[in-house]
């Protein structure tokens, strides 16, 4: 289990009671996350609001190279190049922006990361998610691996809320 350290910060938004990331707290970081993000090793992950966890790791055997991601039984997989992509995307934004969290065959709330990692106007003009039928909640699995990596800090809550937040530089 990960140990995670609490500083939650709350606003609300006409979207709901928000999650912030901040520019000066990590909750989950290399040290206290285990795994290395291999295949042998994978990161063991919390969902932003930390009611699931997860693994993810780095394959760059597959074509296209992947992030691959597992929940329970259910293996995603994310186009590799979406950590530096969303990073330098939330870089250029600036500001506070929502998670957001949705299945494929859902529509994506319109400003959120998950629409981002789905729309055609991202770098690679739609999907980051390779597997049709489990492309979506991009939003919800890949910042928790740029956290790691020290690209994001994201708090994580227990109670349901709506996951928002800027990026490092």
């Amino acid at each position: 289990m990960i140990n995670h350290k609490l500083n939650i910060s709350l606003r609300n938004y006409s979207a709901g009671l928000c999650i912030f990331m901040s520019y000066n707290y990590c909750t989950m970081s290399k040290e206290s996350t285990k795994g290395n993000g291999t295949k042998e090793s994978p990161w063991a992950l919390k969902t932003p609001p930390g009611t699931s966890e997860y693994t993810m790791y780095r394959d760059e055997t597959l074509d296209p190279p992947a992030l691959v991601c597992t929940v329970g039984t259910t293996v995603l997989r994310y186009d590799l190049r979406c950590i530096e992509d969303l990073h330098q995307m939330l870089k250029a934004h600036g500001d506070w922006m929502l998670l957001g969290s949705a299945d494929e065959q859902k529509p994506a709330t319109e400003g959120t990361v998950e629409a981002w990692g789905r729309s055609a106007d991202n770098p690679v003009g739609g999907w980051y998610g390779l597997k049709k039928g489990l492309r979506g909640r991009f939003g919800m699995y890949v910042p928790g691996v740029l956290e790691v990596l020290g690209l994001a800090e994201v708090e994580h809550n227990v109670k349901k809320t709506i996951g928002c937040g800027r990026f490092k530089n």
